[in-house]
């Protein structure tokens, strides 16, 4: 049993710790001491389903602190999974969270690897390891969806490690060792190129959502049926049925800001279609808030911030732009979202009734369908043609 520290209880770290917990001592650092009390008490503070069932459920050899201490002293592998987002300004990731955990762990657990799990420009790896002077930094990339972090954990669709080496393989095994799926494709590569994958696989990802929405943009400006096309096109097997299905735009956690940030490390690199993929997602929420302004609404229902069904994330949602547009041309707009504790957002009025949130409501916007709206099904605006998350 080894003794594995995980700094972050977010989706990447909390799904790892539980993880990797199930057969070694995990310590879990974060700097919210609510989170840590939840985890100690076997509660989940994010909303997922095996995360909260293995909590309460499986003996689980994890510990949440938020003693520095502590969480380093002993460990032989410490994974970072402390937030980057995008900055604007620089065009670049933010990696201070990343570097300050890094000089912590090698200040007072030298010896130990360090395994980065959050997500980071393509260079940044190799770049700390000078700045620290140290070669016990390995990246390993993430694919996680949200409200399913463990899950995917437990059935990767692969393992990708930025080191071919023993203590690579070995950090490697403990993964596998705590998955359900078998026979797991695992990939050793340079770190950098471990970046890049990261980057153009949810680059990749982003692309296809735009690719669609841009289909269903074209088939409801030339009053064509959308369901009938995709369905067409995704019977092609090279293709296939699947991340298909039309929303307002892609956010959330990952794609945003990786897309960007692909895009800003081709600054010298002859390139279009990258581009075009961030520009797209613009697009698409400029045209749904100008179609939704063409019926013009007296009040403008937001029925949920949230990316996806089961989720309790709306950072970086495509509606919130879209919000921004209805708010510029002077919408009245209502918002219902169970997850937010305020009676504002942004300066919007938060209906906590589902029903007054109806009432008050002409047209409501929904980015995926609800059965809680079947009773107002003829107020809603939506893109969800296949009801269910991309």
């Amino acid at each position: 049993m080894k003794k594995i520290t995980v700094v972050g209880a977010g989706y990447v770290g909390l799904s790892n710790a539980v993880l990797l917990s199930q057969h070694n001592k995990v310590t879990l650092l974060d700097i919210v001491e609510s989170r840590v009390e939840a985890i100690n008490n076997r509660k989940s503070p994010i909303s997922d389903n095996e995360i909260e069932q293995f909590l309460a459920e499986k003996e689980l050899y994890l510990d949440a602190t938020m003693d520095k201490e502590i969480a380093y002293k002993g460990a032989e592998f410490i994974l970072v999974a402390t937030p980057t987002n995008y900055d604007t300004e620089t065009n670049f990731f933010d990696t201070s969270s990343v570097e300050s955990v890094i000089e912590d762990a090698l200040r007072l657990n030298p010896n130990a690897t360090i395994i980065i799990k959050s997500t980071i420009p393509v260079g940044f790896t190799e770049s700390v390891k000078q700045k620290f002077n140290t070669d016990n930094i390995i990246f390993s990339p993430e694919f996680l969806r949200e409200s399913k972090a463990l899950y995917d954990n437990l059935h990767p669709s692969r393992i990708i490690i930025g080191e071919d080496s023993t203590r690579a393989k070995v950090f490697a095994d403990l993964l596998v060792q705590g998955a359900i799926k078998e026979n797991i494709a695992t990939l050793f590569v340079d770190n950098t190129e471990a970046e890049a994958i990261k980057l153009f696989a949810n680059t990749y990802l982003a692309m296809r959502v735009a690719y669609f929405n841009e289909l269903d943009t074209y088939a409801q400006i030339k009053g064509l049926n959308t369901k009938h096309i995709i369905e067409g096109v995704g019977l092609d097997p090279r293709v296939g049925e699947h991340y298909n299905n039309p929303s307002f735009g892609y956010g959330g956690y990952c794609l945003p800001k990786d897309t960007k940030q692909l895009l800003a490390n081709y600054k010298d690199v002859p390139q279009s279609m990258i581009k075009a993929i961030v520009e797209s997602n613009e697009i698409r929420k400029q045209f749904i808030a100008d179609d939704i302004l063409s019926k013009n609404p007296k009040t403008v229902g937001i029925y949920r911030l949230i990316m996806k069904s089961n989720s309790d994330n709306f950072r970086s949602s495509a509606i919130q732009t879209i919000i921004d547009h209805l708010k510029h041309a002077g919408v009245d707009i209502v918002i219902y979202e169970p997850v937010l504790q305020d009676s504002h957002f942004n300066g919007i009025n938060v209906s906590k009734s589902l029903d007054k949130f109806k009432n008050k409501s002409d047209i409501i916007i929904a980015n995926r369908i609800s059965d809680n709206l079947s009773d107002v099904i003829d107020k809603v605006y939506t893109r969800d043609i296949f009801n269910g998350d991309n």
